[in-house]
């Protein structure tokens, strides 16, 4: 498959997600929406996106106008039935898009954090082999809500943590694909008082954290390889914003 990753800074690139797609065969682009006037291909010859995080926000327009430009791609690509997964800010985006409210999380989350699989995850081919409690990594501010018609697969005690919508595109608010060093480079900006100790777990438990994040990746390729199901109902495709709550 041909891939195409988009990321928002040199910070937040495909990581451990590249090296997993690349290493089953599939072909990786990345396209910096934020600094270039497109990806390498035409969207449209794309089999599959990644859409990764960043330091901004979703309501941050004003600051980043690109946003709106991915608010269109991110549209376009549910409309089109385009296998999706977005990550923290990826994820943001599509919640956005399909009408959900997004916006400061109730608290912040950094370190890993206690996560609870819902009943509806049972059934999704992402999640539903998973235990039912697990761990995550998660790095944010902002948190968004499940859009209607969509299925939330987990959460923590902070907030949602993954949904899907239709039958291919998910919704990730943690952080997978981390590299150990690229998390130093977030929480150096950050200047968390915690740091060492979010950075110190993370060292102890990276082998465990990134086995984790290779078989997310590896279940979302094997879906996008052979999707399943006809196509979404108008329900799930329906990106006309609903009501902030």
């Amino acid at each position: 498959m041909r891939i195409l990753s988009v990321v928002h800074g040199p910070l937040v690139r495909s990581e451990l997600f590249g090296d997993v797609a690349r290493a089953e065969g599939h072909e990786v682009a990345e396209w910096s929406i934020a600094h270039e006037s497109g990806p390498p291909r035409a969207v449209e010859e794309y089999d599959a996106v990644f859409v990764f995080g960043g330091h901004m926000n979703v309501d941050q327009e004003s600051e980043h106008p690109w946003l709106r430009a991915e608010d269109e791609l991110v549209r376009g690509l549910v409309e089109r039935k385009v296998p999706l997964l977005g990550v923290c800010l990826g994820g943001q985006l599509l919640a956005k898009a399909a009408g959900a409210h997004v916006g400061p999380s109730p608290e912040r989350e950094a370190g890993f954090v206690r996560a609870e699989l819902t009943e509806q995850a049972a059934g999704d081919p992402i999640f539903g082999s998973l235990p039912r409690e697990f761990d995550v990594f998660a790095v944010h501010e902002y948190a968004f809500h499940v859009p209607d018609g969509a299925v939330e697969l987990a959460r923590s005690s902070v907030c949602s943590q993954a949904f899907r919508l239709g039958e291919c595109a998910w919704a990730l608010q943690f952080h997978p694909e981390v590299r150990l060093e690229q998390v130093e480079a977030w929480l150096r900006e950050d200047m968390l008082p915690n740091s060492d100790e979010i950075v110190a777990e993370l060292r102890d438990r990276l082998d465990e954290w990134q086995a984790f994040g290779a078989r997310l990746c590896r279940a979302f390729l094997a879906v996008a390889e052979h999707p399943r199901g006809s196509g979404l109902s108008r329900s799930t495709t329906d990106l006309t914003p609903t009501k902030v709550p």
